[in-house]
């Protein structure tokens, strides 16, 4: 009696392909976009482990070792790979430790930005006459204003914490994603599958909920990407200023801060924390741009 277990059918595919690029909407992604990615997770996870990554306290002072230059071994027996600043702090430890400042103001802004700005655009899609009119003018106002100076007021009122900055910088995004989802969803509302559900009785909320957000969605992951690369840019410009992250907590722009006083004699307590944050930038802009020829509906023809 023939046996009934099913076997399976040989596969011809090589072993290399299972280390292949993956593939998004039938597109495969880039080496450039995986590469921007895996950098974003691995800055994430040097800020999660910066207690067991940094050789030092960020915040430890040892007077004897300040301005040491970068070295293996510190005049007070421990190796600074990035030098010490003018309180002797240990530069390395503090530009790990300020990674989970900007990583965590970045996210969070976006995750703010995104919601308000997201949710906006889609009542100001559906909606008509006033209340789009009115979302969208004080998007054009926002745009209109230098945002450094509602920024300025802003923390002046409420003063310089890490919840005030994760508003400040989340409120300066939500323009991107409001301007950009209204013109999908105006674009959205006029397809014959929308008008058939509303035909049948279904809701505005079904309606948004079950067919709009999933249609939208790789529009606020690439927004939310680009939102990223100039959340932690802005971050650091606040901090600079001193209106973001206050001492002795490290970040970048703060650090950067602290060592413009010391280019000359010590360049090291500026520049790496500076290297850092243009990297960081610059990698999390170029994937946002991958992310954007790979989820753009109008580049998948190969």
């Amino acid at each position: 009696m023939a046996s009934s277990i099913p076997v399976s059918a040989p596969t011809d595919a090589p072993a290399w392909t299972l280390f292949a690029r993956p593939r998004v909407s039938g597109r495969r992604m880039s080496w450039l976009t995986l590469g921007g990615l895996a950098f974003v997770v691995l800055v994430a996870a040097v800020a999660v482990a910066a207690p067991w990554l940094a050789p030092d306290d960020p915040v430890r002072q040892s007077l004897r070792g300040r301005l040491s230059p970068p070295t293996f071994d510190g005049t007070d027996g421990r190796p600074h790979l990035f030098g010490t600043d003018h309180l002797g702090r240990d530069v390395l430890s503090r530009v790990i430790y300020g990674s989970r400042v900007s990583l965590s103001v970045g996210f969070s802004a976006v995750l703010v930005g995104g919601l308000l700005g997201s949710s906006l655009g889609i009542i100001a899609g559906f909606s008509s006459g006033r209340v789009d009119a009115v979302i969208m003018t004080v998007a054009d106002a926002q745009l209109a204003f230098p945002f450094i100076l509602l920024a300025i007021g802003i923390i002046a009122v409420l003063g310089p914490s890490f919840p005030t900055l994760i508003v400040v910088v989340g409120l300066s995004g939500w323009v991107s994603y409001a301007r950009i989802l209204r013109a999908q969803v105006l674009s959205l509302r006029s397809r014959e599958f929308v008008e058939a559900i509303q035909a049948l009785g279904g809701s505005v909320l079904r309606v948004v909920l079950r067919h709009v957000v999933p249609n939208v969605l790789s529009s606020i992951v690439v927004v939310a990407t680009l939102e990223l690369a100039r959340s932690i840019v802005l971050e650091a410009t606040l901090s600079f200023l001193g209106l973001g992250i206050q001492p002795p907590t490290p970040s970048w722009g703060g650090m950067v801060q602290e060592g413009r006083d010391y280019l000359d004699t010590a360049w090291w307590i500026a520049t790496f924390p500076g290297l850092v944050l243009m990297l960081t930038s610059i990698v999390v802009s170029r994937t946002g741009d991958g992310l954007r020829d790979l989820l753009d509906p109008t580049l998948r023809g190969e």
